[in-house]
């Protein structure tokens, strides 16, 4: 019995009385949870309402990413298609010394720079020495090679060598090496443009590298959307130059062997075909290669042809000249009595030879380079007319042109030039003022097109198969009357013929002519002893559609002309001109040629 009253007992104790809960709590409970509702309703009502355009923006930020390819620039061709800048793949090498280890090596296990340096030398064509000095005491990222083949890297990679690693990209190739580097420029090692067409035509060339957008999913998975169609395509257009490689590497070949021959400072040889103001070669030297650009000075990446001035002496007599005949002040006719000398306000002018020639023409005038001559010419016409035809010929304006860097000329205030008749007297040989060589070009290019004035250019256009868009060029400004630049072209053949171009001369061919040799200044003072030599030519005088300019500047030694320095220059390019553009020989003196 005392068992079952136990068990009983502790049935009745596991009993719980229920007592009723306070009317205070359940109210407590209810606001708090309602409480907590209405955060969460406002909450949600703000993130919707007031932020949601901010997270919305944060969202496409986070799930949208926006790239820029390392597309590859446009390539650059000359006038025949051959290449002078392209992009091909390159490969650079990076080292990371504290991974260094050999294909099962233990984990733990590393491999000193040396020991890689052995395996990668030969390949790379270094000694293992300088490979691993590079390396020095570097626990990452040097940077063994870069512009290698994709076949050298294929080579290295075979080696497996963990903590070798390999970056691939586009690299901007230049084929003809220094040929064309003052006129293209190059990119740098972050293929960024530094100078030439690269620079001046970077968003012609680059154009085809577009942006590209890409949507990822929470996991950073990319999705198909916002990849529309077209967005991978890339052109095929090319950008097309003026310039001939053949007549360009003849042109720099022969000034080379001229600048080195004669111990001068530099030199520039272009021609330019008058009719539209193409240049077929723009050849200077020293120059540089684009290809290993940090080797050079930074000096040599600028074109001084378009954009250093000089005094362009006895080649500007055919420009006066014409001037003069277009104002009626000189006649076809006209004469001269050349005393050798004479003396304005006080400054004294003498022929380069110290000879005087008496009575001559205008076309001895050129032959002989008669400083007296030119003088007595050009006070046959008003001081402020002259300076009204120069300045026609915007002479204190850039030239109109693609060129990068192209500047204007100084010609003085026209109070300055009539003020003091020593102004237009040494302006008529060509000193006192100062242009360009391409400035100088465009001038003689009105010579020999019937009197216009073209825009100089190298471009002409972005091709793409046979067609050829974005390529306009004005025909020119008429300045001058066809028969007075015809006129000035046969005095010009003259100094060939008979004058102080005869080293020009080249059977068969009417070819026009001007020697300069003119005192080189430097902040408006003439450098003791330095000159400035040059020869312009054009032909054929019977149909004009050529013009070659040679430039060379400082040349030192004895006898130092335009017709012995920049003059033989001229006439290699001729020679190559004819054949390259297969100009017959003229009919005229074909035909005397047959008679003797």
């Amino acid at each position: 019995m005392s068992r079952t009253r136990v068990a009983s007992r502790k049935r009745t104790g596991r009993v719980l009385k229920l007592h009723p809960v306070p009317s205070s709590r359940l109210i407590t409970v209810v606001l708090l949870l309602c409480s907590a509702l209405g955060g969460l309703g406002m909450r949600l009502a703000w993130l919707q309402l007031v932020a949601g355009e901010q997270l919305e923006s944060r969202a496409r930020q986070a799930q949208t990413e926006r790239r820029i390819p390392l597309g590859r620039r446009r390539t650059i061709v000359d006038r025949q298609g051959r290449l002078l800048a392209i992009d091909e793949e390159r490969v650079t090498v990076w080292a990371h010394p504290r991974y260094f280890r050999w294909p099962g090596d233990e984990a733990e296990q590393r491999r000193s720079p040396r020991e890689v340096a052995e395996k990668l030398a030969p390949i790379l064509g270094v000694s293992a020495g300088s490979l691993s000095e590079r390396m020095g005491q570097h626990r990452s990222g040097v940077r063994l090679a870069s512009n290698l083949e994709p076949s050298t890297a294929a080579r290295l990679k075979a080696l497996n060598i963990d903590g070798i690693d390999f970056e691939h990209g586009p690299q901007r190739i230049y084929p003809q090496g220094d040929l064309f580097a003052n006129v293209l420029g190059f990119l740098n090692l972050e293929r960024s443009p530094q100078a030439g067409l690269e620079l001046s035509l970077d968003e012609k060339l680059r154009s085809q590298e577009l942006k590209l957008g890409i949507r990822r999913s929470a996991d950073g998975t990319p999705l198909p959307d916002g990849i529309g169609a077209g967005s991978m395509h890339r052109d095929d257009l090319r950008l097309q130059l003026t310039l001939d490689t053949r007549l360009q590497r003849v042109a720099q070949l022969e000034l080379l062997r001229q600048v080195e021959k004669w111990n001068a400072r530099r030199g520039a040889a272009l021609v330019m075909d008058a009719r539209n103001g193409e240049l077929l070669a723009l050849a200077s030297v020293p120059t540089y290669d684009p290809n290993r650009f940090w080797k050079f000075k930074p000096g040599l990446f600028r074109e001084w042809a378009v954009q250093d001035l000089y005094e362009p002496g006895s080649t500007f007599k055919p420009i006066n000249l014409a001037i003069a005949l277009q104002a009626k002040a000189l006649t076809s006719s006209s004469t001269i009595d050349d005393k050798g000398s004479l003396t304005i306000s006080g400054w004294p002018i003498h022929n380069h030879d110290k000879k005087a020639h008496g009575r001559i023409d205008l076309a001895t005038v050129l032959q002989v380079s008669s400083n007296v001559g030119m003088v007595q010419a050009m006070q046959r016409m008003d001081s402020r007319n002259y300076w009204q035809w120069l300045n026609k010929l915007e002479l204190n304006n850039a030239p109109d042109t693609d060129l990068p860097g192209a500047v204007s000329g100084q010609l003085k205030s026209l109070d300055t030039f009539t003020a003091n008749a020593i102004e237009p007297a040494t302006a008529s040989f060509g000193q006192g003022l100062a242009l360009t060589p391409l400035k100088l070009l465009q001038l003689h290019g009105m010579l020999s097109n019937g009197g216009r004035l073209v825009s100089p250019h190298i471009t002409r256009g972005l091709r793409s198969g046979t067609e050829l868009s974005g390529s306009s060029h004005l025909s020119g400004r008429q300045l001058l009357d066809p028969k007075v630049s015809q006129q000035v072209l046969v005095w010009m053949e003259s100094v060939v013929e008979e004058g102080s171009g005869q080293v020009a001369r080249i059977p068969g061919y009417r070819i026009g002519g001007k020697t300069g040799t003119a005192q080189k200044a430097a902040n408006g003072i003439y450098i003791p002893g330095a000159l400035i030599t040059s020869f312009v030519a054009h032909l054929p005088v019977d149909d004009p559609r050529f013009v070659v300019l040679v430039v060379v500047d400082e040349p030192q030694g004895e006898h130092v002309y335009g017709s012995t320095v920049a003059a033989p220059v001229a006439r290699s390019i001729i020679e190559a001109l004819l054949v390259i553009e297969q100009i017959p020989p003229s009919k005229a003196v074909a035909k005397a040629l047959r008679t003797t």
